[in-house]
């Protein structure tokens, strides 16, 4: 890999170790390793935003986080994360957000957060999987209730890369400043019957209760899922640069599961579900199965 895409990586990941203290561009020179007027020309270069645009993007999504998660004062968010004024932090919450960061505390509407993506893991899709370092995966049936799902979704895509492609990163910023169901936004692939025409099979969103009454944002649709029982496949923990190996492993070993042994069938009525690859977890995909009916 480009030591130039590296030394990107470093700095971004500085920046995420630092994020509540000050950050100079000399401080990212010296971890990526070149010099202030070069770190500074590779950042935009490979993440298309200046280092301090960055820093303040992320800044005010985690400040946003802190409002809604820990409702904490509007003058601990700003000072906490860096900003000098409580005047200046509201300002650029507003200009960042479209709404006030103290009316946000009090009724956190869904906002488009900024979630920063590793340079280096764009470098990193791989085509195959390497058996010699396949890592165990876990199997366990999990019971999921009746619910809504509230879904972007795309145009063709089969996958996260030519779903991002379609309708931008940016879905699962908002789908971060969302309450989900079972704690996280998800993917998921759609069975035909939930599918709409000329929109794809791969769609982004969080799960709720059959009673939700809160907003829905523009552009999304509302889906009903039913109960139903899932194989959930789970990695080991994984290093986030081996991401892409890791993925292809689980579903290696689904594709190659056959739920016939703990008397189950696939159900392929209920949609797939793929949840974020963290590194500390392990990566984690589920498939609906149902009880296998023996004639």
């Amino acid at each position: 890999m480009k030591e130039q895409i590296l030394a990107v990586q470093r700095m971004q990941d500085y920046i995420e170790e630092n994020l509540e203290k000050e950050i100079t561009l000399s401080d990212l020179a010296k971890v990526s390793l070149f010099s202030p007027w070069y770190s500074y020309r590779l950042f935009r270069q490979y993440v298309e935003l200046s280092p301090a645009e960055y820093i303040r993007r992320l800044r005010l999504s985690r400040s946003a986080m802190r409002l809604k998660e820990e409702k904490c004062r509007v003058v601990d968010a700003a000072f906490d994360l860096g900003f000098g004024s409580v005047d200046g932090y509201q300002r650029a919450f507003f200009k960042e957000f479209g709404c006030n960061p103290g009316e946000y505390s009090k009724e956190p509407v869904p906002i488009t957060l900024f979630v920063p993506y590793g340079v280096k893991f764009r470098e990193m899709r791989k085509d195959e999987i390497d058996m010699k370092n396949l890592q165990s995966i876990f199997i366990q049936v999990i019971q999921k209730p009746e619910r809504l799902c509230l879904i972007k979704r795309g145009i063709s895509a089969e996958e996260y890369f030519k779903y991002c492609e379609e309708v931008g990163c940016d879905v699962w910023g908002l789908l971060m400043s969302m309450d989900s169901l079972c704690g996280e936004p998800v993917c998921l692939w759609l069975p035909e019957q939930y599918k709409e025409p000329g929109t794809s099979t791969y769609v982004q969103g969080v799960e709720t209760t059959t009673d939700y009454k809160g907003i829905v944002p523009d552009g999304f649709d509302v889906i009903r899922l039913p109960e139903a029982e899932y194989l959930v496949f789970q990695s080991e923990p994984f290093r986030e640069e081996d991401y892409g190996e890791v993925i292809l492993a689980v579903e290696h070993a689904m594709d190659q599961y056959e739920p016939s042994v703990i008397g189950y069938e696939w159900d392929d009525s209920n949609p797939r579900i793929q949840l974020e690859p963290r590194g500390e977890r392990g990566y984690i995909e589920m498939r609906a199965v149902k009880k296998r009916t023996i004639s």
